[in-house]
C-alpha cells in the first residue's frame, strides 16, 4: 500500500488509518498466527480501505496469516462483473467471486418502496458463511467502521429499545465463524477521503437506491447533525462503548441489584473505584 505514488497528505491519512486499524486487531485479537481472513469486498469504499489496510498490515505484523477477498455478486441489473476480479488480479490478492441471484429474491419478497437491507443481508450472510467454510477461513473480515457501529447503537435504541451496537469481534449464532471488523476505530470520513484519493474502482449498490426515509438514514443525519455543531461528539459516543458501568444502568441480567444492600461491615469503599471494579468484571464475565 505504501509502494503507490501518494501525496504527504494521502500518506499521513493512510498512515493514521493503518494505525487505528492496527490498534482494533490488537485490542480485540482480531488475528492470529496460521489464520486465513476472509475479506468481504463489496465494491464499496469501506470493503476497498478494509483490504488495503489488511494487505498493508500483513506486511509487517508479527504473526502470517493468509487474505482471500471474496465479493458476492447478487446479479444486481448493470453491475460490472468485470471490475473486481480484474482490481484483485491487479493487487495481487488471492480471490473468489461468488454468484448468487439475490437480486430477484429480494425484489419479489419486498414491496416496492420498502427497506430491503434486512433481507438483503440475511440472504448474504448465508451465502458468506457458507463460502467461508470452503475456503476454511478462520475470520470474516467486514468493513463495518466507526460510524457504523454508532449508527447501530441509536438505531437500536431508539427504534429497538435496546443497548446494543455492531462488536469489534463477534462469534456467529452457529459458533462456526468468527466475524471481525478491523476498521472499527476509523472515521467514515477518513475513509471516504482515503476512497478518493486512491481511486478504488467504486461499484455502488443499486438494489435499493438511496432509500433516504430508511431509519438509518435519520440516524446519519443527525449523528452528521451532532458532529457540525458538537466536534468530538462521535468520538466520545465511541469511547463509552468500552466505558461500560452496569451497576449505573438498569438490567438485572449484568448487575444484581435484587442483592444490593448497604454495607454493614464497617468498610468504606470509594464509590467510583468500586463501580468500575464492579461493571468490568460483569462486562469481562458476560463478553461474546
Amino acid at each position: 500500500m505504501t509502494t503507490h505514488p501518494l501525496g504527504k497528505t494521502l500518506l499521513k491519512l493512510e498512515k493514521w488509518l493503518l494505525r487505528q486499524a492496527g490498534r482494533a486487531i490488537a485490542d480485540y485479537n482480531m488475528i492470529g498466527e496460521g489464520d486465513t481472513v476472509m475479506v468481504c469486498v463489496s465494491g464499496g469504499k469501506d470493503s476497498f480501505t478494509l483490504l488495503a489496510c489488511l494487505m498493508a498490515l500483513r506486511e509487517r505484523a508479527p504473526v502470517g496469516f493468509r487474505i482471500v477477498a471474496m465479493n458476492l455478486d447478487q446479479r444486481q441489473p448493470g453491475f460490472p462483473a468485470d471490475v473486481l476480479p480484474a482490481y484483485f488480479e491487479k493487487i495481487g490478492v488471492e480471490y473468489r467471486i461468488v454468484t448468487e441471484d439475490t437480486y430477484s429474491i429480494v425484489k419479489n419478497k419486498i414491496p416496492e418502496g420498502k427497506t430491503t437491507c434486512s433481507l438483503c443481508s440475511r440472504l448474504r450472510r448465508g451465502i458468506i458463511y457458507r463460502t467461508a467454510r470452503e475456503l476454511g477461513a478462520t475470520r470474516i473480515a467486514l468493513g463495518h467502521h466507526r460510524d457504523d457501529i454508532m449508527e447501530t447503537l441509536f438505531l437500536n435504541m431508539f427504534f429497538g429499545g435496546r443497548i446494543k451496537a455492531m462488536p469489534p469481534k463477534l462469534r456467529s449464532d452457529d459458533g462456526n465463524n468468527v466475524i471481525i471488523r478491523p476498521l472499527a476505530y476509523c472515521s467514515e470520513a477518513d475513509i471516504a477521503r482515503y476512497a478518493r484519493a486512491r481511486e478504488f474502482p467504486i461499484i455502488p449498490c443499486n438494489l435499493c437506491g438511496t432509500q433516504e426515509n430508511a431509519q438509518r438514514q435519520q440516524i446519519k443525519t443527525m449523528l452528521h447533525e451532532w458532529n457540525r455543531l458538537h466536534p468530538g461528539r462521535i468520538e466520545s459516543l465511541a469511547s463509552s462503548l468500552k466505558n461500560v458501568v452496569p451497576s449505573h444502568l438498569g438490567d438485572s441480567r449484568l448487575f444484581d441489584f435484587a442483592h444490593l444492600e448497604r454495607n454493614t461491615d464497617g468498610a468504606r469503599e470509594n464509590e467510583d473505584e468500586a463501580t468500575l471494579r464492579e461493571g468490568t468484571g460483569i462486562i469481562h464475565f458476560h463478553a461474546q
